[in-house]
């Protein structure tokens, strides 16, 4: 990140109160390592899982700026509690699961759609100055439950500043990140470690991937930039889940005492819920998007019963930017990449 940048993260968040809800998972976590690198006054981590709270306030104990809470977004009054005194939210917990969210759908939209409102309208009370989202690009045109409570959430955000309220509200719609919880890369570890087989649902199958520091820098740079209204989405790189699987067993294999040919790819199918690729714009979306730099930045229109609200934008040429039209990393990209990562080690 460039010294321009950085100054102007370093001002917005200098002496700020900060709320991060689902503190405690992989992107929460890396946004309050981040935080308290900063001049803030005070970064709450809003989890309800107790022992992600320990760990991280063991890891971060340096800092006086940590305030480690325990709560669910499903709790109006704990958050009501919670909020009181915050200048900016972000908000990170959601269920993410596609095939958990799949077997237990309701827990979803308790949780992804009815936590969401919760916390916009606490924000309102409250008249905190920013509320940032982090959705995924799963809510884009879905086809599963997560996928779809995760587009009702990235509507309630949207629309939430409409009337007389001071917040600014938007989102970052994120594609998979590497080694994060639920991602398929400690799976293939895992059955690597156990000898195989490693199992890919489709030969066909593409997903984005970005880094952990890649996408905590774009939510940083998101609230930083954000005027209300908007969905930050940053430019990526796409992978074949196959070539991922791979690369994986031909570096670690042999760290395990295996050779690499005696380790099975198992194809197994296509799991209810699943896409073959990801989207992170819709063709609809494409007409009504700006270029900036390294990402896109949508700003839907504002539509009422009485009223059409201008578009914003410049159009793209109309096309979906999915994981198949996207650039795909050869083996020997996502090899570097996962040194790079520290995924594998030398």
């Amino acid at each position: 990140m460039n010294s321009l940048k950085m100054n102007e993260l370093k001002k917005t968040f200098k002496n700020k109160d900060i709320l991060v809800t689902g503190g405690c998972g992989s992107i929460g976590s890396e946004i309050v390592r981040q935080l308290v690198s900063y001049d803030v006054r005070r970064i709450r981590i809003f989890d309800h899982d107790e022992s992600g709270e320990f760990h991280l306030s063991e890891e971060l104990k340096e800092y006086k700026s940590i305030r480690p809470l325990i709560g669910d977004i499903r709790d109006k009054d704990r958050l009501k509690r919670a909020i009181r005194g915050v200048d900016i939210v972000f908000h990170a917990a959601a269920l993410k699961h596609v095939p958990l969210c799949e077997y237990n759908p309701f827990e979803a939209v308790r949780t992804n759609v009815f936590g969401t409102q919760n916390l916009i309208n606490v924000a309102r009370e409250e008249e905190i100055e920013k509320f940032l989202s982090i959705s995924t690009d799963k809510a884009v045109n879905p086809i599963n439950t997560m996928g779809a409570t995760k587009l009702l959430s990235e509507k309630l955000v949207l629309n939430a500043s409409l009337g007389e309220y001071k917040t600014l509200f938007s989102c970052v719609r994120l594609g998979n990140v590497l080694n994060s919880n639920g991602s398929v890369i400690p799976i293939f570890l895992r059955q690597i470690k156990e000898g195989g087989p490693v199992t890919v649902t489709s030969r066909e199958m593409t997903r984005f991937f970005m880094s952990m520091p890649d996408a905590v820098n774009l939510v940083l740079k998101a609230v930083s930039e954000m005027k209300g209204r908007e969905i930050f989405i940053l430019k990526m790189k796409s992978i074949r889940i196959i070539d991922l699987a791979s690369v994986m067993i031909e570096e670690l294999a042999p760290k395990f005492g295996y050779k690499p040919e005696d380790i099975e790819i198992k194809i197994i199918g296509v799991r209810p819920g699943e896409k073959l690729y990801e989207c992170l714009l819709s063709e609809e979306e494409a007409q009504h998007v700006e270029e900036n730099g390294d990402m896109f930045i949508l700003r839907p229109g504002i539509l009422t019963p009485q009223f059409i609200g201008e578009e914003y934008g410049e159009a793209i040429g109309g096309e979906k930017y999915d994981s198949r039209k996207a650039e795909i990393l050869s083996k020997d990209d996502i090899r570097k990449i996962l040194y790079e990562e520290g995924i594998i080690i030398d």
